[in-house]
């Protein structure tokens, strides 16, 4: 929502008669200092405007109807004459996220979330493949910057569903100053950044979801298929590469190991590892940001795997017990795996990194799940912010 200054207006005092906090109008009106020029636009997060018929009634008895500050409707309404515009605010989700959750979703979302949210920050940090956009969603002011991630793999792609569920809930907390999973993440806000890369494989994930027509006939993916034209299993990114086997953390077991030589649905680590643009922007990421953890959301299995060949800190141990006793997902420490992000992320900055194997089933899990898998992973997401 947008109002118009007037001669002398702090943001005190729109956090004041808005009850918003201070510290959210700031960052949703970048550059503005505290006493505001005459003016100019004033973006008021978490609020919607509707429009009321003005009839008899006067500006002061539609306050009093939507218990209101006067002052409020006099700064929607300094020229309306027929209609009224009512300041009301956001208290349910504003996204629909029980869909198939493909790459147009996800630029439609963040859309809705940036214009009603300003605060929160939506940047590229590559391109795809096939040219799209990698986004990466920040919010917060903090100094530690807490990561998580979600559909490295295609048929994963409700991982990307959680994510953007969870970031509308936490938007919703934040400025109604209410808690999450008993947590206050108003204080999260202020302290922590969380940094959010709900898609790394958009092109894979249009190919799950939308068949051979999402490869724009640049690739044979139905060669790569082995002939099927259903794309229910694809895992890797557009090239048949497997994005979670692309980085240098004993990457040459893998590709010594791995099955598929060439180029397929799932599992082929690529000809040299960070071979895939998706996969070094991830790399990239982490190394400018100096994330204080990894948390990154597969399917499925209802467990997470959390050490590295002895590389992950100790207090990677605590985070898990908390993780496991909050969900119910188990821990487990060691798998026979290697060039995952994961692991990577935790040989070479030592710190903690998670991979969340989020439900149970066949991949891709059916949207009836998400549910459940929210209601689950919902408190790893949380503890991951106060552990």
């Amino acid at each position: 929502m947008k109002v118009v200054s007037r001669s002398r207006d702090t943001l005190t005092y729109y956090s004041e008669l808005f009850q918003i906090p201070e510290v959210l109008l700031a960052d949703a009106n970048p550059g503005i200092s505290k006493v505001l020029p005459t003016g100019i636009e004033v973006h008021i997060p978490g609020f919607v405007t509707v429009k009321e018929s003005r009839e008899e009634s006067t500006l002061n008895d539609i306050a009093l109807r939507f218990q209101l500050p006067l002052d409020a409707l006099l700064l929607l309404n300094q020229n309306e004459k027929e209609t009224v515009s009512v300041p009301v605010r956001i208290m349910d989700p504003l996204l629909a996220i029980e869909k198939p959750y493909e790459y147009q979703s996800l630029l439609d979302d963040l859309e809705i979330l940036s214009f009603h949210y300003p605060f929160i920050q939506v940047e590229s940090i590559g391109k795809s493949v096939l040219g799209k956009e990698l986004l990466e969603v920040r919010v917060g002011r903090g100094e530690k910057v807490i990561h998580y991630n979600g559909s490295f793999h295609a048929n994963e792609w409700i991982t990307s569903a959680v994510l953007m569920k969870w970031l509308n809930d936490m938007l919703l907390a934040v400025t109604n100053d209410c808690m999450l999973c008993g947590v206050d993440c108003l204080s999260f806000y202020e302290n922590v950044t969380i940094s959010l890369v709900p898609m790394v494989n958009p092109d894979g994930v249009d190919l799950v979801l939308k068949g051979e027509s999402a490869a724009e006939g640049k690739l044979d993916v139905v060669k790569m298929n082995n002939g099927n034209p259903a794309f229910y299993a694809w895992k890797a990114n557009i090239r048949g590469v497997d994005l979670n086997n692309q980085y240098p953390a004993n990457w040459e077991i893998e590709k010594r190991r791995k099955i598929p030589k060439a180029p397929a649905p799932r599992d082929f680590p690529g000809e040299v590892f960070l071979s895939e643009p998706e996969a070094l922007a991830m790399k990239e990421l982490a190394e400018k940001r100096n994330f204080e953890r990894v948390i990154a959301l597969h399917t499925q299995g209802k467990e997470f795997y959390w050490g590295y060949e002895g590389h992950e800190p100790e207090h990677s141990a605590s985070m898990a017990r908390e993780f496991e006793e909050r969900s119910g997902y188990r821990a487990v420490r060691y798998v026979d795996s290697h060039a995952g992000y994961k692991d990577w992320f935790i040989q070479e900055f030592k710190q903690p990194g998670f991979t969340i194997e989020l439900g149970k089933g066949i991949n891709p899990l059916p949207l009836s799940h998400l549910p459940g898998i929210y209601e689950d992973s919902v408190k790893i997401l949380m503890a991951g912010l106060y552990m």
